[in-house]
């Protein structure tokens, strides 16, 4: 079967919105570009805590097996189960709804005002555009349609001085790995503290540090 990257998108969408509703767990973002399947899964807002590697593993796997049987993908692809991290990437209005009140560094498409790199703490957010409150004070409106890049910036909390209680801070990484239903091989692996760029200097703009992939082939001998 055919169809063009937005139809698959909407179908695959159709069909993993109600798995992770079943699993208590929310569709953070959806893509299809070059034969893979990014499905970024997320714990509610107002959860105790994000997606852990028992959640994603279950996930993945009954996502697999519904994409076998309903097939919305043509050909060969690759699908890729994540959580979306520590720092997040906001690229849908509501990614930045979500994240109001958060640290946020944003990349724009065009120099503005002398600059293409601003960063500040996120006030508002509506469909079409953001505003950001800068460190001077100054409050800076932001179109959605000039944004490059953005993703929240996760603040390290200053470690309690000798005697005063236990650590606050991040938790350190967990694993599993074996194989999945569907798929020659998978991986699934839980970064509770993820990889802080703070440069913010990545081409890719990526954060695989939360993800399960499996490789589909549904082409016929």
């Amino acid at each position: 079967m055919a169809g063009t990257d937005n139809s698959i998108t909407d179908s695959v969408r159709q069909l993993v919105l109600p798995i992770l509703t079943d699993l208590g767990l929310e569709l953070y973002d959806l893509e299809y570009a070059g034969g893979m399947v990014k499905v970024t899964i997320d714990t509610p807002p107002g959860s105790p805590g994000g997606v852990d590697v028992d959640q994603l593993a279950r996930a993945t796997r009954l996502i697999s097996r519904d994409l076998d049987h309903a097939d919305p993908i043509p050909g060969q692809y690759t699908l890729e189960v994540s959580s979306p991290g520590l720092e997040r990437n906001l690229r849908l209005p509501r990614h930045f709804q979500r994240e109001i009140g958060k640290q946020v560094a944003v990349r724009l498409t065009n120099v503005v005002n002398g600059e293409r790199r601003i960063s500040g703490q996120l006030i508002a957010a509506s469909e079409t555009d953001f505003t950001l409150r800068l460190e001077s004070g100054e409050e800076r409106l932001v179109a959605l349609d000039q944004v490059d890049r953005a993703r929240t910036v996760f603040v390290w909390e200053a470690a309690p001085k000798p005697g005063s209680g236990g650590k606050k801070g991040a938790r350190g990484k967990s694993s599993a790995s074996g194989p999945r239903s569907g798929a020659e091989s998978g991986s699934a692996t839980a970064d509770l503290s993820a990889d802080i760029d703070p440069d913010f200097d990545d081409p890719d703009f990526d954060d695989p540090d939360f993800d399960e992939t499996d490789t589909h082939d549904d082409q016929e001998p």
